[in-house]
């Protein structure tokens, strides 16, 4: 079984949790769709009100994650032949298991599968490779971005993208496998190639990699890349 997933949360931080989850399963010809909003107990800011439009009038009265009907899907397929996948899947794993659910079949995340796989994309962000690969052209009906069962879909058509690209096989192992990257997608040196950056400016790498606690983790294998070639 294949299980698409998307989660909106409180927030991005350790502390967060889930407030919605969307599943899109899939196994042979059947296909599974659930959507749930779930109230794990802590309130929602404005900021990620402002992103998925969940408040948190619509958490009263909802019950915890462990509740429901998502949860005892996931429970119930919960097997070493069901394969979870999501865009940074490191995230949905990290939130689900601080919500109870611990998976324990094979995973595949299209955030790292892109940016091994077409890292000439202008952006790796779901809904930005939702419109750069044209994936929006395959909906059957218009999604609603940040909406959980919506971007599961999304999540869907970006797979079935990739896997004119690569194997099944291939996505388990580049899923979890550190990504070289050319550029930065934030900061100073926004667009500028991190090889330049490390002969011209080494120092302000050196920074980031001590200072930044919560550097991406393929940012900082790919400055630390730079930085050993340029010794």
């Amino acid at each position: 079984m294949l299980i698409f997933i998307d989660l909106e949360t409180t927030g991005l931080e350790s502390e967060d949790k889930i407030i919605s989850i969307g599943l899109v399963a899939m196994e042979g010809d059947e296909i599974t769709t659930l959507y749930n909003i779930v109230n794990e107990g802590k309130k929602i800011p404005p900021k990620a009100s402002s992103i998925h439009h969940i408040t948190n009038e619509m958490l009263k009265n909802k019950s915890k994650f462990t509740e429901s009907d998502a949860y005892r899907f996931l429970q119930e397929n919960n097997l070493e032949t069901t394969t979870l996948i999501a865009h940074n899947i490191k995230f949905d794993i990290e939130k689900l298991a601080a919500s109870g659910f611990h998976f324990l079949g094979k995973m595949i995340d299209t955030l790292k599968l892109t940016k091994h796989l077409i890292p000439e994309c202008d952006g790796f962000s779901l809904q930005h490779l939702r419109y750069e690969l044209k994936l929006y052209k395959k909906e059957k009906e218009e999604l609603c971005a940040h909406h959980a069962l919506g971007d599961a879909f999304v999540v869907k058509l970006l797979f079935d993208y990739l896997l004119d690209i690569a194997t099944i096989e291939q996505m388990y192992k580049l899923s979890f496998k550190n990504v070289l990257m050319q550029k930065f997608e934030f900061g100073k040196y926004v667009g500028r190639y991190i090889e330049e950056i490390s002969m011209s400016d080494r120092g302000y790498l050196e920074w980031m990699l001590a200072n930044i606690l919560d550097l991406d983790e393929d940012l900082r294998y790919s400055i630390n890349y730079y930085l050993q070639g340029n010794l």
